[in-house]
């Protein structure tokens, strides 16, 4: 087993997010945590990068102003971004972390970007999906 993958899930159970689903033959993890707001989020180490990402809703409202406003939501989060699939069907978070240097610190900044901008934005998030 890579040392980086390796390290990836012993973070992850550090930072109490239940392993749903391990493939290690892909080096990639579904972690969840309900009260932090995480479910089935992917975190697949590609070397020389982790790729984390959570599903946030799917587009019902396909507007420019939808698409406008998760840019500017992105300017206030911490790590990663509210991003869009290349299908244009569902909004995504997303972070990028080099494995390499990975420590334990900076996979807790990308969760706690996630739980507080799901905390700041979800009503809005889902007003907007909704207009």
């Amino acid at each position: 087993m890579n040392e980086y993958y390796q390290k990836v899930i012993d973070y992850s159970t550090r930072l109490s997010l239940d392993i749903e689903h391990q493939d290690d033959a892909e080096e990639l993890i579904v972690v969840s945590n309900e009260d932090r707001g995480i479910y089935g989020m992917v975190m697949d180490c590609e070397y020389p990068i982790l790729i984390i990402e959570q599903l946030i809703y799917r587009i019902a409202n396909r507007s420019d102003k939808h698409f406008l406003q998760l840019l500017k939501m992105n300017r206030n989060l911490i790590h990663g971004a509210f991003v869009i699939d290349e299908e244009e069907t569902q909004v995504i978070f997303r972070d990028t972390l080099q494995l390499e240097h990975l420590d334990f610190n900076e996979l807790e900044g990308t969760i706690n970007a996630l739980t507080l901008g799901l905390a700041e934005f979800s009503g809005a998030l889902l007003k907007l999906n909704q207009q």
